[in-house]
């Protein structure tokens, strides 16, 4: 039996799914062609906010009806996926888009041979269909994804798990830290944070070297690794961490891959664009590493590593970006890049010594030597 608080948590999104299935109905009912409206998520609908500093959707709408040959499919395929999450919701059970696409990859009957969906390629963006027209997140549908991410520091969390609430400590977490979830929104309470600062780590192997060294201890800081590219449930706690006040710094590689994490942290990204103002962090600052800290740093200038055309090609698209050829300051990085054909790795800053990665975070946050 689920308490007030799990029925306000799964309220919403069956009230919005059944919503969509009433109107169907009735469209049926009045012998009305059932349609399903959404928001187009294609590059030509999305746009830069630069008073918001993010990517968001436009106002183009998308219709699919179900009495129309080229839409027929595909309109009883997001039926079909807002049904089944409807069930997941009511019976307060979770899968991830995989296990979704699973329990609907099945024959629609014994006389047609033809499967509810063939791939998964086929489902996730109709997930993402129903989070748009429904204004609902996938994790409110009970979807997850894959967990990625890690993070140590001064920060207690209270994480509900089936029916027992379980306080976590992020400053005892050990060598592994804590893995973040996919979910951060739901059944999980902030309790006390009492940080000064985020760090954001690109690698997991930078990360393990600062944890080691207690860098976020010594520096009352939130140490944090996306592990790569963040998940949208880091983006999501990054942006709940600035939320409550504290600065976002984020420390990657000095190639075009490295800068465009901060960017999709920063600006949130072209896929996610509907979700911009809860994915997007338009006050993080870029620690580094820089093109130019070759001019203030002498032995980096021998631990650079040969630029490849796919990276310089990178590079190049990054300049055309509307929200990054705002910055000159970005720009003559990414130039500076593309003319010397090199790159620089975070790890490079291990070269005189493994401390030496703490002392450069230390430096760059204590003389604001970083990039918006």
């Amino acid at each position: 039996m689920k308490n007030k608080a799990e029925d306000t948590e799964t309220e919403r999104p069956l009230k919005k799914i059944e919503e969509l299935g009433n109107e169907i109905v009735r469209d049926i009912k009045l012998g009305n062609n059932p349609k399903f409206v959404t928001t187009v998520r294609s590059r030509s609908n999305i746009i830069f906010d630069p008073k918001k500093g993010y990517l968001a959707l436009g106002s183009s709408k998308e219709e699919r009806n179900f009495i129309n040959v080229a839409q027929s499919k595909r309109f009883m395929q997001t039926v079909a996926v807002a049904a089944k999450c409807h069930k997941f919701v009511q019976e307060g059970l979770h899968t991830t888009i995989r296990g979704l696409f699973y329990q609907l990859k099945f024959s629609l009957g014994e006389d047609v041979d033809e499967n509810i969906f063939s791939e998964q390629s086929e489902s996730n963006p109709l997930i993402e269909d129903i989070e748009v027209a429904l204004d609902v997140k996938r994790e409110g549908l009970n979807l997850n994804a894959n967990r990625k991410g890690v993070l140590a520091g001064n920060m207690r969390i209270i994480d509900t798990f089936g029916n027992e609430k379980i306080e976590i400590d992020c400053s005892k977490q050990g060598r592994s830290g804590w893995a973040i979830p996919s979910d951060v929104d739901n059944d999980i309470e902030f309790v006390d944070i009492k940080a000064k600062y985020v760090l954001v780590v690109e690698k997991d192997a930078l990360w393990q070297r600062l944890n080691e060294d207690l860098f976020w201890k010594k520096e009352n800081a939130i140490l944090m690794t996306p592990q790569g590219q963040a998940a949208r449930g880091t983006r999501r706690l990054i942006r709940k961490l600035a939320d409550r006040g504290l600065p976002i710094y984020i420390f990657t590689d000095s190639d075009a891959w490295g800068w465009y994490i901060y960017w999709t942290i920063k600006t949130g990204s072209i896929n996610l664009a509907y979700m911009g103002s809860d994915v997007a962090t338009p006050e993080a600052r870029f620690l580094g590493v820089t093109m130019s800290d070759l001019d203030n740093y002498e032995f980096l200038n021998k631990m650079t590593i040969k630029a490849s055309e796919v990276d310089l090609k990178r590079a190049q698209e990054m300049l055309n970006y509307e929200w990054i050829k705002r910055h000159a300051d970005w720009e003559a990085e990414l130039q500076r890049m593309i003319k010397s054909k090199i790159k620089l790795e975070q790890d490079a800053l291990q070269g005189p010594r493994l401390t030496f990665v703490g002392d450069y975070v230390r430096e760059k946050i204590k003389n604001k030597k970083y990039l918006s």
